[in-house]
């Protein structure tokens, strides 16, 4: 007897065996699925591959749950739509980039054919290139929107789409509901629009990258010498860094690049890692291999599509330690804006940002410099958002997420991989000329402004009330929050879905300036702060842990970390998580 979840399987899959668009190889395969594979054909019928904010992210296959050329072409259909509904008598152009994936090139061709054959021009990069260029392209190309065809960091099974508005940041309200809403009408594969127009596609020139190049060269503030060139290990993990960060590096004047050639060639299967994630220092073992064997001073990974980097460097003991997401992201920002000052080009206007989970001492520095400082939702393209809302009026010095996401000017806006590794190598050759480190600045930054240590404890409820139990543990702490939590007093209740923050020994209610989010942030009376975040799309819930203390000095830098991991499980086990 069918199951219902057979049956809704079965009636998705026929309206693919019925449809003309569909190709024979393709019905083959799901009447193969049907009769030898039922459980993996219920896998990939059941429902259909959800359109988010972001767009669309799963593992590739045949199936309205996978991703292929059929949900591609659908997405892009109802992106199309949108497209000609906001720019009526414009002739409307999206520029399209792609990493390393598996079917990347070729997903990337089925968006670029549905868009002509809805009469919107588009600009195809001819080989994979990183997202932060595809920012770039829609502004200095003057499209009205973008596309990437990437999953990041997840495992060789997936890809994914995600889309760019006009101002060259991922779509955010009200279009990213828009372009949900017309997804979703596109009900049948029939309705796509697949006879490409050869016309409307052009190839995106050498030009582009070349003018991002010079708009990178224009915030460097310092170019390596002989006398404080520093000894780089890159690895772009099959990626898309490899076609920009090392000419970037040189172009910059490092001449001590060593790459890790087995990483070096792009490769979807991602052969010689676990994952392709550059937060992971098992995806970053065969450079630190290199890094030892060639005593290098620092090691830079970057993801698939070269939005993040991870990084390694040496502390006073000559050991290669990873830097995480928050102190990388620090140690940009301080470069910054201290060297802003220097030139006495700090002013009232200079701000930078972070997300609500990133790191508080990033707003400690903000103080120290006296720059404003902008917090927004998790997910770089809120800052995005902030540039937009702030252009001609203030300026962004630089920013990023605790998730190894950074960028540095206002010419690309999403995070930057290619920028925020040249930032991290000029930063590192600054550093030797003042007869110092990028370990040694990390500490002056903990002794000019206390001691700050991070962690993220992602918990998954499993089960079909797994949802459930993540919604009630939520309920329980913003019905009944915690007096304290490690031993110091909890002052605030930010509950940023309600909008509000609570002083929690007055009872008094403020209002919180963001936009609505499941988020609840509880803040300490020693300044640390513990966010706890559900995820929108699975089972997990999140805890984000930013801890501060005073600064004891770099010797007892360890000792101090450890005891705020043992804080760190303290009030774990005081939340019940």
């Amino acid at each position: 007897m069918e199951s219902a979840l057979f049956s809704e399987a079965l009636s998705k899959a026929n309206k693919w065996l019925t449809s003309s668009a569909v190709d024979d190889d393709t019905k083959a395969e799901i009447e193969h699925l049907i009769d030898h594979e039922p459980k993996a054909f219920e896998e990939a019928f059941y429902s259909d591959l959800e359109f988010g904010t972001g767009g669309l992210r799963g593992l590739m296959g045949v199936g309205t749950m996978r991703m292929n050329e059929y949900t591609i072409g659908m997405a892009t259909q109802g992106l199309a739509n949108y497209i000609l509904q906001q720019f009526p008598n414009t002739e409307s152009a999206v520029a399209i980039a792609y990493d390393s994936r598996n079917n990347s090139p070729y997903f990337a061709e089925t968006a670029a054919g549905v868009l002509s054959a809805n009469g919107i021009k588009v600009h195809l990069f001819s080989e994979l290139r990183p997202t932060p260029l595809l920012s770039f392209a829609v502004r200095e190309l003057k499209c009205q929107a973008g596309i990437v065809i990437t999953a990041s960091h997840n495992p060789k099974e997936y890809n994914g789409y995600k889309v760019y508005w006009e101002d060259g940041a991922q779509v955010l309200p009200p279009h990213d509901k828009g372009i949900i809403t017309e997804v979703r009408n596109v009900q049948r594969i029939d309705d796509v629009k697949f006879e490409k127009d050869e016309k409307l596609i052009q190839t995106i020139d050498t030009l582009v990258e070349e003018t991002y190049l010079k708009n990178l060269v224009s915030v460097v503030h310092h170019k390596p010498s002989k006398q404080n060139d520093v000894k780089i290990v890159y690895t772009s993990l099959h990626g898309t860094g490899i076609t920009m960060i090392p000419k970037a590096l040189k172009e910059i004047g490092f001449a001590h690049v060593h790459l890790v050639e087995e990483q070096a060639v792009a490769d979807g299967d991602f052969p010689t890692v676990q994952s392709p994630n550059p937060e992971e220092r098992e995806a970053l073992s065969l450079a630190l291999r290199l890094a030892e064997q060639i005593n290098a001073d620092l090691v830079l990974g970057t993801d698939p599509d070269a939005d993040r980097v991870g990084m390694a460097v040496r502390n006073n003991e000559g050991k290669l330690v990873l830097l995480n997401g928050n102190q990388a992201a620090c140690l940009i920002v301080y470069y910054e804006l201290l060297q802003l000052k220097n030139k006495g080009l700090l002013d009232n206007k200079k701000y930078i940002a972070k997300t609500i989970v990133t790191t508080e001492l990033l707003t400690e520095i903000a103080k120290g410099f006296d720059v404003k400082q902008y917090e927004t939702l998790t997910g770089f393209k809120y800052i995005a958002g902030v540039i937009r809302e702030k252009e001609g009026k203030e300026t962004f010095v630089a920013g990023g997420e605790e998730s190894y996401g950074y960028s540095v000017g206002e010419f690309v806006r999403d995070k930057d991989a290619v920028l925020s590794s040249v930032k991290l190598a000029e930063i590192a050759s600054w550093c030797k000329s003042e007869n110092s480190t990028l370990w040694n600045l990390m500490m002056d930054i903990y002794q000019q402004f206390g001691l700050y240590h991070e962690a993220l404890v992602s918990i998954i409820m499993k089960g079909l009330d797994g949802l459930q139990q993540i919604n009630d543990m939520m309920v329980r702490l913003r019905s009944n929050p915690p007096k304290s939590l490690g031993g110091s007093a909890v002052i605030a209740l930010h509950d940023v879905n309600e909008g509000t923050i609570m002083d929690i020994k007055t009872g008094l209610v403020s209002k919180l300036d963001l936009p609505q989010s499941n988020v609840l942030q509880f803040v300490l009376e020693d300044g640390s702060k513990i966010s706890a975040r559900p995820s929108g799309t699975e089972p997990k819930i999140k805890f984000y842990f930013s801890l501060k203390t005073k600064f004891e000095g770099k010797e007892k830098y360890a000792s101090q970390v450890s005891e705020m991991e043992n804080k760190i499980a303290a009030i774990r086990k005081e939340l019940s998580v």
